[in-house]
């Protein structure tokens, strides 16, 4: 499995997972010309595309989606709910439904779709399997639920948000105390210290990578998340900590499992 965070930050995620015989786009949060050229830039254009997955129907997750769902001509998969917010925004797509919890197939990955607690009309994670390898998406959640912890637990690679620190998001001057609750709320964003919690929970011996990802741009840094994180896997030195690029990154991160 080969997974490329093209972006992951506040202001526009999209991951794109290839096997051998699929190219899987996990959300497309920033606009479709962007998406696009950095889709030409690691060599799967859109219109190569098996399906689009979507978490949720957030704005910094779904962006480019109106032009191109259209454009790429592939299937998007979203909950009921999901495909309901946005159409009423007036993306229109080749719509596949599927429920939290019920597994189903794109190409040779098996999907597993597992809902998050976040401030939106039905978001989820997901687990994609394919051979004996796994890779997780979990962003956008207040905390780890059981359902989280368990649907999460053995994949090899993990993409997690470390969103903001506790510290400089009650300091920051530029967010009102209203978004501030919002954000530390259980149906808001993970912190690093509740990311590296969930991640020890979450590590098992096949755990090899973690990706950290949105970040907060005026909240948090890379050393701070990082060191979070890697202080509570003492021990598991065999374990690489990455940072995603934010939505402006000029080189996405690429690893294979």
């Amino acid at each position: 499995m080969e997974i490329t965070i093209l972006a992951s930050g506040s202001a526009g995620n999209a991951v794109l997972l290839r096997s051998d015989s699929a190219a899987v786009l996990v959300d497309a949060g920033l606009s479709a010309r962007k998406l696009c050229k950095l889709l030409e830039s690691v060599g799967c254009p859109a219109a190569s595309l098996t399906a689009i997955l979507l978490t949720h129907e957030h704005g910094d997750h779904a962006r480019g989606l109106k032009v191109l769902a259209p454009k790429a001509n592939v299937p998007v998969y979203a909950t009921p709910l999901t495909a309901d917010s946005l159409r009423r925004s007036g993306v229109e797509a080749r719509w596949v439904l599927f429920s939290s919890g019920s597994r189903f197939l794109l190409g040779d990955f098996e999907v597993l779709p597992f809902s998050v607690p976040h401030d939106a009309a039905d978001p989820v994670g997901f687990v994609m399997r394919t051979g004996d390898r796994a890779f997780g998406v979990l962003t956008d959640l207040g905390y780890g639920t059981r359902q989280v912890i368990e649907s999460v637990r053995g994949v090899e690679a993990l993409l997690i948000e470390t969103n903001h620190d506790e510290d400089l998001l009650n300091r920051d001057p530029k967010r009102p105390w209203s978004v501030k609750q919002r954000i530390l709320s259980r149906h808001g964003h993970l912190s690093n210290a509740a990311a590296a919690e969930l991640v020890a929970q979450i590590a098992t011996e096949r755990l090899r990578h973690v990706v950290l990802g949105h970040l907060s741009r005026d909240c948090n840094s890379t050393d701070l998340a990082t060191l979070a994180v890697r202080h509570r896997l003492t021990g598991r030195d065999d374990i690489q900590i990455h940072c995603a690029p934010n939505d402006e990154a000029a080189d996405p991160l690429r690893l294979v499992i």
